[in-house]
């Protein structure tokens, strides 16, 4: 849910995917899988699992998120999103020191603390604000202004980096914030308030991955995806809890007083912040498992996907423009993805 400069930054990740979840490295070439001898080309039974837990996790933190703010009428999104953290924190210090899925890196210097501190903080801005836009509009619309990652990415590498982009990139940018516009124009829940805060979640997607580009660069100080996790998810739980407690201060009195209605909430609670987490853990997987590349494929899928299901459950109102205009919006990501790959090459 919750990204040093990973191997995925340098291998064309998708900042779309940063919605929940840090940058996930592509398998470095010392940990290669090698096939085993007369194994089939097609997918095998395992990677497909993979890919199905991917979209299952990804796209049921964003239902039970939306169920639990705007259905069932717990409206804290800074504790859940507080939750989401302590939860990330638990499972990844279970999965690195109990299961060694991945080897153990160290904070090396007080450098380095910051630094990560730092992106906590943008981190914890973009996942609350995220949460909080679920209150106020429908999944489909918080999709398609997510889609928009790309570019505020863009915007904010040109700000602070002073990088530019050929023009084939930019121009791919045009019908992605075009179908937005088109989007927000023509839906039938707009609400202006969680329209900003979904865009302010979308920048600062895109400026932590800017920024972290620019501040984790040394070998050194590059951390694993899961290593990062297991740092920055405690740093943004304490960051949060403060948060939480003046904003939302009868979050625990109301959810004492839920639990002993029934157990429903406990486990609404606990099932959705052990879903955060397993957004992360297959990310991991799906990267290991097939590439990068793979991974910025399905984040490109995702999104539709997820509108799709979130209409079919809740029942919200769509328009035609407002498809129209949340296709337009996700083309643009598919060929800004295109023109993207297309720079590096040219300029090996």
């Amino acid at each position: 849910m919750v990204e040093a400069q990973t191997w995925a930054t340098r291998r064309m990740s998708n900042p779309r995917l940063e919605s929940t979840a840090v940058d996930i490295p592509s398998t470095p070439p010392g940990d290669a899988r090698v096939p085993a001898a007369g194994a089939s080309s097609s997918p095998s039974v395992l990677t497909a699992l993979i890919i199905a837990s991917w979209y299952l996790s990804n796209i049921g933190v964003l239902l039970l998120n939306k169920y639990l703010l705007s259905y069932y009428g717990f409206r804290y999104p800074i504790f859940l999103t507080m939750l989401h953290m302590i939860s990330c924190a638990v499972y990844s210090y279970i999965a690195i020191h109990g299961l060694e899925i991945v080897p153990r890196q160290y904070i090396l210097s007080r450098r380095q603390f910051f630094k990560i501190l730092g992106l906590s903080v943008i981190f914890c801005f973009s996942v609350v604000c995220g949460n909080t836009s679920l209150r106020y509009i429908p999944v489909s619309f918080n999709q398609a202004i997510g889609a928009t990652t790309p570019f505020f990415t863009a915007i904010f590498a040109f700000l602070i980096t002073f990088k530019s982009e050929t023009a084939e990139v930019y121009l791919a940018l045009i019908p992605v914030v075009f179908g937005i516009v088109l989007s927000s124009n023509s839906e039938p829940l707009f609400n202006l308030f969680g329209f900003l805060v979904c865009v302010g979640s979308t920048a600062g997607r895109a400026l932590k991955s800017v920024v972290q580009g620019l501040l984790l660069t040394s070998e050194a100080e590059k951390l694993h995806s899961m290593n990062l996790l297991l740092y920055m998810a405690p740093m943004a739980a304490l960051i949060l809890l403060p948060v939480t407690l003046y904003v939302e201060g009868n979050v625990a009195a109301v959810t004492i007083e839920k639990a002993r209605a029934g157990p429903f909430i406990i486990f609404l609670l606990f099932g959705n912040a052990t879903i955060a987490y397993l957004v992360n853990l297959t990310n991991f997987l799906v990267t290991k498992h097939t590439s990068a590349l793979t991974l910025q494929v399905l984040g490109n899928a995702k999104a539709a996907v997820a509108a799709v299901v979130s209409v079919l459950i809740f029942r919200n109102p769509v328009t035609v423009m407002g498809m129209a205009g949340f296709s337009v919006t996700v083309m643009g990501v598919v060929l800004y993805s295109e023109a993207k790959k297309r720079s590096k090459v040219s300029a090996r």
